[in-house]
């Protein structure tokens, strides 16, 4: 009887033992797998490195200023599609390639020179609950191209949104990859024509892709490799524009994404309804802001080299870069993954 009370101890040990093993592999799993779906894991792979080796080509002397409707902004169109083939990403549903073409008629202004036909770009990741609701992320990659020989690279302007649109891409489609994709479908919107009059946007906004009921919010990039004059010892921080302007929802969500990751010094200077420069209507998010989409606007403000052929890409503050690029991603994670689309409950002024 002793001996199989002995027996008996050792078999339930040896039970007790593989049932904590079993206990603590599933924990890890567990644990694994929380950190997968988690948003610091695909944040965290937007690289100054890689947001550096991108501007250079598209700021660079090659690309002539990238003007609308231009070789040079042909040939950063170029550039930039072959990065999304590169990264997996393939053009919307809907569309028949990477382009939107917008024409040269559309853009023409009082006694503007006549600009050429040029296209908005735009690259696709399909939502996997909610593949119908689409958020927007838009940057302009058009400049304002040659003058008297020198070339106006717009390295700021907005070669670091373009770029940083890219990255947020590339960090979706690895979460993608992952198994943890967005669950609403997100539309990267590389538009032309902004610095003639806000053209790209305001053709897809008359002639979106998708509904614009289904369009949940636009988080557009414009300038954010820089510091500028107003602070030119402060490397960390932004300006927001509008995102309080049609949805609270929008604002509490940037502040939350803000604080849970970067914690960039969120400036609204420019989102004061009295501020001289009424910045709010001077970007890309104003086309979807006036059809009563909500938008947001991140901004770094003017710096000496503003629309100078001196806005190179050697002066870019890579690490700010990817930390704005940071804070964009981890908003539009939550906006793509929230169980609501943001509340429109505010008029837009």
């Amino acid at each position: 009887m002793k001996k199989y009370n002995v027996y008996m101890k050792k078999i339930i040990l040896l039970s007790l033992a593989l049932s904590l093993s079993f206990a603590s592999c599933t924990s890890q799993q567990k644990l694994a797998e929380s950190k997968k779906s988690s948003p610091d894991t695909y944040l965290n792979s937007i690289s100054p490195d890689n947001l550096k080796k991108n501007l250079y080509v598209i700021a660079s002397d090659e690309m002539e200023g990238r003007n609308t409707g231009e070789p040079g902004q042909k040939r950063a169109g170029e550039y930039i599609i072959n990065q999304y083939k590169k990264m997996g990403i393939s053009f919307p549903k809907g569309a028949d390639s990477f382009y939107q073409r917008v024409p040269s008629e559309y853009m023409k202004k009082g006694f503007s020179p006549k600009l050429n036909d040029s296209e908005n770009i735009w690259a696709f990741i399909e939502g996997s609950e909610k593949p119908d609701e689409i958020l927007v992320i838009s940057a302009h990659y058009d400049h304002v191209g040659m003058k008297n020989g020198e070339v106006y690279n717009g390295a700021d302007d907005d070669g670091s949104g373009t770029v940083g649109v890219m990255e947020i891409a590339k960090a979706f489609m690895e979460a993608k990859k992952a198994g943890h994709g967005p669950k609403r479908s997100i539309l990267f919107l590389h538009v032309t024509g902004e610095e003639h009059g806000l053209h790209g946007s305001r053709y897809y906004s008359e002639n979106p892709l998708f509904p614009l009921a289904n369009t949940i919010a636009d988080i557009n990039i414009d300038m954010i490799g820089r510091r500028d004059n107003l602070n030119p010892n402060d490397n960390n921080y932004i300006y927001v524009i509008g995102s309080d302007r049609l949805s609270s929802d929008l604002h509490r969500m940037n502040e939350e994404a803000n604080k849970e990751t970067v914690n960039l010094r969120l400036d609204y200077k420019y989102n004061d309804r009295n501020d001289p420069e009424q910045i709010y209507y001077r970007s890309d998010h104003y086309n979807f802001a006036k059809k009563g989409i909500p938008s947001i606007f991140f901004f770094n403000g003017i710096h000496d080299d503003y629309h100078k052929p001196t806005d190179t890409p050697d002066k870019i503050e890579y690490d700010l870069l990817a930390k704005r690029a940071k804070l964009a991603f981890a908003l539009a994670w939550k906006l793509a993954n929230s169980e609501n689309r943001p509340v429109v409950d505010k008029d837009g002024k």
